[in-house]
């Protein structure tokens, strides 16, 4: 399951992708986050990616986020805003980001707010890296969100 909004006013491509995803949807996910990025022009751009529900991935849809995490560079992206709750998958994306380079502008949050706030933040306020913003669960709360 994915959905992908674009905030032109902010240059920003927000996406929501969850479950176990399987090739045909990643296809279907890469080639439209493809086009909303190219939407914005090159123009520093700024990716807000919401992960909670994710799933560990195959090696071959690990293959193909490190593809686009690329192509997102070479098309402008400029910051990477990762909002991720498991610890596998973390760890994860965090060897697929090595891979593509965006370990350098990329930082992972652990809710909504916090990650748009980075997002926005002037560049002179910008710190890069594969910085974590994330708090961890209490164990009051409840983390199994069906999807």
């Amino acid at each position: 399951m994915f959905e992908i909004k674009v905030d032109h006013e902010e240059r920003i491509v927000e996406f929501a992708l969850g479950g176990v995803v399987h090739m045909a949807e990643m296809s279907a996910f890469v080639n439209e986050l493809q086009a909303a990025t190219l939407s914005l022009g090159g123009r520093d751009i700024r990716i807000k990616a919401d992960l909670r529900a994710l799933r560990p991935a195959s090696p071959e849809v690990a293959d193909m986020i490190r593809e686009v995490q690329a192509f997102g560079l070479r098309s402008g992206v400029r910051r990477v805003a990762e909002i991720v709750e498991s610890d596998i998958v973390a760890l994860q994306l965090n060897r697929v980001a090595r891979e593509s380079g965006t370990d350098k502008i990329l930082r992972r949050f652990w809710d909504d707010e916090s990650a748009r706030e980075w997002l926005l933040q002037p560049e002179s306020e910008h710190t890069t890296g594969p910085v974590s913003s994330r708090k961890p669960p209490s164990s009051s709360s409840s983390s199994s969100r069906k999807r």
